[in-house]
């Protein structure tokens, strides 16, 4: 999956998959997350969030399964 830099202070880059609508995140410390059923529109509002990071911790993480991707 090709992921795209963001700016944050905590998040790299963000890559989604809306084939099987997987959204990856990777953390500004290499870490690589798969979040799973992650609906299209839901990573276009993350994408122009003002605060991504913010975004990601509200939005994200606590609705979402997960796994680490690498």
């Amino acid at each position: 999956m090709r992921r795209k830099p963001v700016q944050s202070h905590a998040i790299a880059s963000i890559g989604f998959d809306a084939a099987t609508n997987q959204l990856e995140i990777e953390y500004i410390g290499g870490d690589v997350y798969v979040y799973f059923a992650v609906p299209a529109s839901v990573h276009q509002t993350l994408m122009e969030s003002d605060s991504v990071g913010r975004f990601v911790n509200e939005h994200i993480k606590p609705h979402y399964a997960w796994q680490d991707g690498e």
